[in-house]
C-alpha cells in the first residue's frame, strides 16, 4: 500500500473504533423495551444502563488520561478495545440487571478514555492541513453507528435476542482491536498533562470554559429525550420493532448528513454552525411533541434531530480544538467529563420524568436543556468585551 494512503487507513480504523464504542454505549436505547422486560425492571430504571456508563466515562477520564500520559496511544487504544470486547461478552451472559450495570460501569471508563484520545490520534496520523478532514472522518463513526449499529442491534434483537446482539458486538470489538494493533502506527503521547493541570485548564481558559458549558447543556437535553425515543414512538404511534429500526436509520442518515455539512462549515463559521445545530435540536424535539403521533411526523422529527446532533458533535470537537490547540487531549478530557456526565444525568433525569410524568416529559426536558445551551452560546458573544479601536 502506498505510504500516503496508510495514514487514512489508520483514520478508518479509529473511525471503526468510535463506531464500536458509540454502538456499545447507546445499544440499550434501541433495546430498552426488551431488556427492561427481560431483566424485570421499568423502562426508567433500565435507562440506568446508559446513566452509569456515562458516569464512569465522564468522571474517570481526566485521571486515566493523565495517569497514562506516557503510554503509547496505539497500545492504550488496543487495551480499551479489549475491555470493550470483554464487557460486551459479559453483558451477553449476565444473569441479571445488577451484573449488567456493574459491567457497563467498567466499560464506561474505557469509553471515556477513547473519547479523549481518539480524535487526537486521527488528527496526528495525517498532515496538519488535513486535520479537520481527519476529525470529521473519525466522528463519522457516530453517524455510522446510528445508521448501522444501533438499528442493526434492534434488528438482531428482533431476530435472536438482546443477549445475542451483545455477543456479536463482542466479536466485532475484538476484530477492531486486532485491526488497531496491526494498522495504526506507534503514537507516543505528545500533549497529555498531569491531573492538576487538566483541571486547571478551564479555570484559566475562558473560551474552553464557555464551550464546555454549552456542550454539557445540549448533551443533557439530547440524551434526556433520545434515551426514550423507542418508548415514545411505541406509545404515540404504535410502531413495530421493524419501524423502530427504520426510524433509527433515519436518525443516523441525518447524523451523517449533519456531520458532512458541518465538516464544510466549521472551519470558517464555527460558532454559527454550532448555533444552527443546537437550534435544530430544539426544533426537532418540538416537532416530535407536535406531530410525533404520526409515523410521518416521527420520521421528520427524528431526521432533523439526527442532522442537528451530527453537526453539533463535530462542532463541539472543533470548539475544543479552537479553544486549546496546544493541550487538545487535556481539553478533550475535560470535555469528555462534561459530555459523558451529561449523558448520565440526561438519561437519569429523563428516566425520572418518564416514569413520573410519561415519556413526553422527557422530551420537554430535552427542549429546556438544549434551549439553555443555545442561550449560553448566544449570550457569550454579548458578554465579550469590545476590542479597542
Amino acid at each position: 500500500m502506498p505510504i500516503k494512503e496508510r495514514p487514512w487507513l489508520g483514520v478508518a480504523v479509529i473511525t471503526a473504533s468510535l463506531f464500536m464504542f458509540v454502538t456499545t454505549e447507546l445499544m440499550p436505547v434501541g433495546l430498552l423495551t426488551p431488556m427492561s422486560r427481560s431483566l424485570s425492571v421499568s423502562v426508567g430504571v433500565a435507562g440506568l444502563m446508559v446513566t452509569l456508563y456515562g458516569i464512569s466515562a465522564g468522571l474517570g477520564v481526566p485521571f486515566i488520561v493523565a495517569w497514562t500520559r506516557r503510554v503509547n496511544r496505539r497500545l492504550l487504544l488496543t487495551v480499551l478495545l479489549a475491555v470493550l470486547a470483554a464487557g460486551n461478552l459479559v453483558t451477553a451472559a449476565a444473569p441479571g440487571f445488577g451484573p449488567v450495570l456493574a459491567t457497563r460501569l467498567v466499560m464506561g471508563f474505557a469509553n471515556g478514555v477513547f473519547w479523549a484520545i481518539g480524535v487526537s490520534m486521527a488528527i496526528r496520523l495525517v498532515p496538519s492541513r488535513h486535520a479537520g478532514r481527519a476529525a470529521a472522518t473519525a466522528l463519522s463513526g457516530i453517524s455510522i453507528a446510528a445508521v448501522a449499529g444501533i438499528p442493526l442491534g434492534a434488528l438482531l434483537e428482533d431476530l435472536t435476542s438482546w443477549r445475542g446482539t451483545f455477543l456479536i458486538w463482542s466479536a466485532l470489538s475484538a476484530v477492531v482491536c486486532l485491526a488497531v494493533a496491526v494498522v495504526v502506527p506507534s503514537l507516543p503521547s505528545d500533549n497529555a498533562v498531569a491531573v492538576r493541570e487538566v483541571f486547571a485548564l478551564p479555570l484559566r481558559n475562558l473560551a474552553l470554559r464557555r464551550a464546555v458549558y454549552a456542550v454539557a447543556l445540549y448533551v443533557l437535553g439530547h440524551f434526556g429525550a433520545y434515551t426514550f425515543i423507542r418508548p415514545f414512538a411505541e406509545q404515540h404511534a404504535a410502531v413495530t420493532p421493524a419501524f423502530i429500526s427504520a426510524l433509527l436509520v433515519a436518525y443516523g442518515i441525518g447524523g451523517a448528513a449533519g456531520n458532512f455539512v458541518a465538516g464544510h462549515t466549521v472551519a470558517r463559521h464555527l460558532r454559527a454552525s454550532f448555533v444552527l445545530a443546537v437550534t435544530g435540536l430544539v426544533v426537532s424535539m418540538l416537532l416530535l411533541l407536535a406531530i410525533g403521533h404520526t409515523r410521518a411526523g416521527l420520521v421528520a422529527g427524528v431526521l432533523l434531530w439526527g442532522v442537528s446532533f451530527g453537526a453539533a458533535n463535530l462542532c463541539q470537537v472543533n470548539l475544543m480544538l479552537s479553544a486549546a490547540p496546544d493541550t487538545f487531549e487535556a481539553a478533550m478530557s475535560i470535555n469528555t467529563l462534561g459530555y459523558n456526565t451529561s449523558i448520565a444525568l440526561g438519561a437519569l433525569f429523563g428516566g425520572l420524568f418518564a416514569d413520573a410524568l410519561g415519556v413526553d416529559a422527557a422530551v420537554w426536558f430535552g427542549v429546556a436543556l438544549t434551549s439553555a445551551s443555545l442561550l449560553v452560546t448566544l449570550g457569550a458573544r454579548r458578554r465579550d468585551p469590545v476590542p479597542a479601536s
